[in-house]
């Protein structure tokens, strides 16, 4: 095993028992409360690229209303500021969370995430236990470019989150390569 596939299973893991520990606390809220623990595993994701990605949780408005999460790519910045004349629009695009009993297919989170999708051009839409990414076809247009299903239900997660090493073993890297695929890499990794 690689040390790269060896980094991104750990953080799916430790993205799984942080999602356990959030959803047992029985202090969190099904959505916002999960915004860290997702960012920290598309940045460990995102640290085996090239260029290297990293996450922005809770960013600004830039006018298509206010996504969970901006994906940046390290060339953005200098010094730990934007680019001289660099635009701010995440290069890599934006999340979108929704809680895991929230069906990612209904109407007011389609027309959400087709609001990013004119703005950032690539949303990843997920409810923790599916993950959507939306991109352009060849004509320009808004598709689904791939999907990834972590269980059905979210009775399931919570079932499954009980045992995060042996879930991660199962789905790992399925989920690894969907947020590669975020990335704009096209990469297909396996941990």
């Amino acid at each position: 095993m690689t040390a790269t596939n060896k980094k991104l299973r750990t953080a799916v893991e430790t993205f799984f028992t942080d999602l356990r520990r959030i959803r047992q606390s029985g202090a969190a809220t099904d959505e916002r409360s999960t915004y860290f623990p997702l960012a920290t595993l598309l940045s460990a994701v995102g640290a085996t690229l090239k260029p290297k990605v990293f996450c922005i949780v809770e960013p600004t408005d830039q006018g298509a209303g206010h996504p969970d999460l901006y994906l940046y790519v390290e060339r953005q910045l200098q010094r730990g500021q934007p680019r001289t004349g660099q635009a701010q629009t995440p290069e890599r695009g934006v999340v979108e969370v929704k809680a895991p009993d929230k069906d990612t297919q209904e109407e007011s989170v389609r027309d959400q995430v087709s609001r990013y999708w004119e703005r950032y051009n690539l949303v990843l839409v997920t409810n923790l236990r599916e993950f959507e990414l939306v991109g352009q076809d060849a004509a320009g247009d808004e598709v689904t470019l791939e999907t990834f299903r972590l269980t059905d239900s979210e009775e399931s997660l919570d079932l499954a989150l009980e045992r995060p090493r042996a879930f991660a073993g199962r789905v790992g890297a399925g989920l690894a390569w969907i947020l590669h695929e975020q990335s704009g890499q096209g990469v297909v990794v396996s941990i």
